[in-house]
């Protein structure tokens, strides 16, 4: 998968001098989880091929993107089965943005998609805004091509926005700034170049981008500024509407607000981690993405195999906070609105566990410790405060039902180092799961005062 901290675009733009500070800010920092939505004019098809991928090359990959809020793009490759299954339900000439007038979501589907992410124990919100295909789920005056003014004949943004902060939920927006496929005159993708060579770069994308994102900005003051894949070059450079001069907007708008990775400039916010498994501790905050399956936009092919169970996505939260993240799980509804329940299930699940366990990672900070960069099997540790023993080490295990875990030197020494633990130097600590609730089990040791746990 691709990192983008280091595209950096032309080499003549703005300098990282020239933008604001782009500081991960401490509510994000504390807040652990949000909650990514995938919904749009792709939830109507809703499908892409992953029933069997076991012979998917780098050559077809994208004539077989397992991602079904591509569908836009892969409908378009000749061969492709988007396309040859597309022709075969909706007929040839069925255009993808006829999907447009057929996209019907119910009443209140915002609603509950929040209501969801909350009982989830997410601390934040982001809808999509504008996928690839270029659909505006926002009342935008800068095109017709916009949920309020086709099928669903009403601003979704809007919606999600209200039903957020009802919610008492950060909102985030998610916005594709480099691709637009509607105002687009390009072949299809095929090929991870592609991603970064058919794209517009001109002025009037830019400007026309830029007009946009100040629509977000000024309508919906989002905290988190999500946007996907680069932007356009020409909004690199100084000016009215350039990258730097929205940023600094939207700063003002929002004093604490925060952006993500992936703007193609040498300035960024917080790094993103799309569908990775990042092994050590890390010194930067960053955000780990994903679907509950293989697919961001709802897949109606997908099955259990596919998908995280509500273990798995504990264990996933667990493992990302432990290593200076944050999870940004997606939930991709059907067209309707309605969340599938093999999704619902999972993060109905995850919320029940964090009643219980939230304070092993709400607030907290992941352990800097030379001995546990890389955490010892089946176990990750976070640092927090407890109100009867001030800063304390949570050590959380990743499957109780193995039975106790013995952390062994060096690592059971390192620990030593900061805890007020039984024993003389150099003895073995024992975690025992004893009878803990959920998959993940938690023991908390009191730091000694003085001591820098990281």
């Amino acid at each position: 998968m691709i990192s983008f901290e280091d595209r950096h675009g032309p080499a003549d733009a703005a300098p990282a001098s020239a933008y604001p500070d782009l500081a991960v800010p401490d509510w994000y920092r504390d807040a652990k989880l949000g909650v990514f939505v995938h919904w749009g004019l792709y939830s109507v098809p809703a499908w892409a091929d992953v029933l069997d991928r076991s012979d998917v090359t780098a050559e077809t990959a994208y004539a077989r993107h397992q991602y079904a809020e591509w569908y836009a793009n892969t409908v378009r490759i000749e061969g492709s089965p988007t396309r040859d299954r597309h022709e075969r339900l909706y007929g040839v000439g069925h255009r993808y943005e006829d999907f447009a007038d057929q996209w019907r979501p119910e009443a209140g589907a915002a609603e509950g998609i929040t209501a969801l992410a909350a009982r989830a124990g997410a601390r934040y919100l982001v809808p999509t805004t504008k996928h690839h295909d270029g659909f505006c789920l926002w009342d935008s005056a800068t095109t017709p091509f916009t949920a309020a003014r086709r099928g669903p004949g009403r601003d979704l943004i809007a919606e999600f926005a209200a039903a957020a902060r009802a919610e008492g939920l950060r909102l985030g927006l998610y916005y594709s700034g480099a691709l637009d496929w509607h105002v687009s005159d390009f072949p299809p993708m095929t090929s991870h170049g592609d991603l970064f060579a058919l794209r517009r770069n001109d002025p009037a994308f830019a400007a026309y981008a830029a007009a946009q994102l100040r629509e977000l900005v000024e309508r919906f003051a989002p905290d988190l500024l999500w946007n996907d894949i680069d932007w356009p070059d020409a909004g690199k450079h100084p000016g009215p509407d350039s990258l730097v001069q929205l940023l600094t907007e939207h700063l003002a708008a929002v004093p604490d607000g925060l952006v993500n990775d992936r703007w193609g400039v040498p300035a960024h916010g917080v790094l993103t981690r799309e569908y990775q498994d990042i092994d050590t501790v890390q010194d930067e905050p960053f955000e780990a993405t994903r679907g509950l399956g293989l697919s961001f936009g709802y897949n109606a092919d997908e099955s259990a195999a596919h998908a995280l169970d509500g273990a798995a996505l504990i264990r996933l939260l667990v493992d990302v906070v432990s290593k200076n993240g944050n999870l940004l799980i997606n939930v991709g509804p059907r067209a309707d609105g309605s969340v599938p329940p093999l999704q619902s299930a999972a993060l109905e699940q995850l919320g029940e566990w964090l009643a219980v366990h939230g304070d092993a990672l709400y607030g907290t900070r992941p352990w800097f410790h030379e001995a546990v960069r890389v955490p010892p099997e089946g176990v990750r540790f976070t640092r927090g405060m407890a109100d009867d023993r001030g800063e304390v080490l949570h050590a959380l295990l990743l499957d109780p039902a193995a039975g106790p875990v013995t952390l062994d030197a060096p690592v059971s020494a390192a620990v030593r180092e900061i805890a007020q633990v039984a024993g003389g130097a150099g003895e073995r600590i024992v975690l025992d799961p004893g009878a803990s609730q959920g998959p993940v089990a938690v023991q908390s040791f009191a730091l000694r005062p003085g001591v820098e746990g990281g």
